[in-house]
């Protein structure tokens, strides 16, 4: 079948005009304006959730919907393949992969973790591993994971061991540490660890993984395939599959990327393993490989998988580039978080090194956030009442121990904030000063009421 390439002056990713900056870089009114779209006045310090979408992209996005809807046919016989190939050669090259077919483009990471995860099920139901066998996880894994390991590993017989880590956490050995004691307990018996799910960045609370070192551990110990959990990593920082050396690699592009949601890729590096993987929904286009299986599972939009070279577009409008964004975006949110910190009287939950463009920052613990409940309903009330949306984090205490200590007390919260090029000074003191007036006013998070 022949393809257009959609890489000609025709190709909806491209502006309709060239922005006209008077300097080479794009100016503060530009980023307010690409992101305009956003609701006025709420302090949107939760980027790391759903991440956010550039007003450019989101026009190139509507161009090639447009394309689509004008004649379907065309587009999927001329243009849709190789729009997405475009796509996958610019992540390839960000991500330092060896091969284009190494990438496939998926819906998220919980879409990845399925596709991993559902080869691994096969193998127990098809008795290649044994039941007593193993997959390894950290115990703050993402819970859609938790839950493909329960719907694909355990219901197959297979079972798991999750890897205790601790938090708040003062440096890379002590994670180091921990993963090889659960490796010591997945292999007893006789067992085999057939999987290790390691996350790069934690999720909550949010803690950069040394991932490089991990799998080399599991390499050093025999454990079957490695799956790294990426979801925040791209955009946040920098990502080489050759240098880490997982067998599978998935991070989401609409979190730090700025591609509307939902779109991830999923790195899958040369193997037997990877031959056998395959997309849980099934299309025609089954057997040709997962890249090819991800690129049609049947009518829907594919825009967001399109849009990636209007994304690099608008990246390359900063100084530095999509690095330059890291950089700055990191410097920033430790500075807020220190920030924080400082006026409440706590601490950061790691140090700086080992966050990227998200830190954990410990509450004040006057609020008495003694449960996810708490947590809850302490997030609702600053957004429904003072318009900040953060995510709050509960450390549940551990038994025998008083935790970390701050002024007045014991922390058992902490909030997550991140920094993204759209953010200013403005969001993070806005939420400084709704957790000091809730402490001012003697409330508690029980106490909190949401009109």
């Amino acid at each position: 079948m022949e393809h257009e390439d959609p890489r000609n002056s025709e190709s909806p990713h491209r502006s309709s005009k060239k922005p006209k900056f008077s300097s080479n870089y794009i100016p503060e009114s530009e980023i307010r304006d690409e992101f305009s779209h956003h609701q006025p006045r709420v302090a949107r310090i939760n980027n790391g959730s759903f991440g956010s979408c550039p007003g450019s992209v989101l026009a190139a996005q509507r161009r090639w919907q447009l394309q689509f809807l004008r004649q379907p046919d065309a587009f999927y016989f001329n243009t849709l393949r190789n729009g997405i190939t475009a796509s996958r050669m610019i992540i390839k090259d960000l991500i330092n992969a060896d091969h284009v077919d190494e990438v496939s483009l998926v819906d998220n990471a919980t879409t990845a973790a399925a596709i991993v995860l559902q080869q691994i099920g096969h193998s127990f139901a098809e008795g290649k591993f044994k039941k007593s066998d193993t997959v390894l996880m950290l115990h703050c894994a993402y819970q859609a994971v938790k839950k493909s390991i329960q719907a694909y590993v355990t219901r197959a017989g297979g079972s798991v061991v999750e890897v205790r880590l601790p938090f708040p956490v003062n440096s890379e050995e002590e994670i180091i540490s921990e993963f090889k004691k659960s490796i010591t307990e997945g292999k007893s018996n006789g067992r085999k660890i057939r999987l290790a799910i390691i996350d790069h960045i934690t999720s909550m609370p949010s803690v950069v993984i040394p991932v490089k070192e991990l799998v080399r551990v599991c390499r050093e110990e025999g454990i079957d395939q490695v799956f790294v959990d990426a979801a925040h990593a791209i955009g946040s920082l920098k990502v080489d599959v050759k240098e880490i050396g997982a067998d599978f690699y998935v991070s989401n592009l609409h979190k730090w990327f700025f591609c509307p949601p939902s779109v991830a890729f999923l790195h899958c590096k040369k193997s037997n393993a990877s031959s056998d993987v395959h997309h849980p929904v099934v299309s025609h286009e089954y057997g040709n490989g997962l890249p090819i299986e991800s690129s049609w599972i049947g009518t829907r939009d594919y825009s967001s998988q399109l849009v990636i070279p209007a994304v690099l577009e608008f990246v390359n409008w900063f100084e530095g580039g999509i690095e330059g964004i890291m950089e700055r975006n990191h410097e920033q949110v430790v500075k807020m978080g220190k920030m924080l910190a400082e006026s409440w009287g706590t601490n950061l939950g790691s140090p700086p090194e080992m966050c990227t463009v998200m830190i954990m920052v410990g509450l004040p613990s006057r609020l008495c956030l003694n449960s996810e409940e708490d947590a809850s309903r302490l997030r609702s009330y600053l957004r429904d009442c003072h318009e900040v949306e953060v995510p709050i984090f509960y450390q549940v205490p551990k038994d025998g121990e008083d935790g970390v200590r701050a002024n007045d007390g014991c922390i058992t919260g902490y909030v997550r904030i991140s920094h993204q090029v759209y953010n200013t000074l403005d969001d993070y003191e806005k939420l400084r000063d709704a957790i000091n007036q809730i402490v001012e006013d003697g409330k508690t998070c029980k106490m909190l009421c949401i009109e």
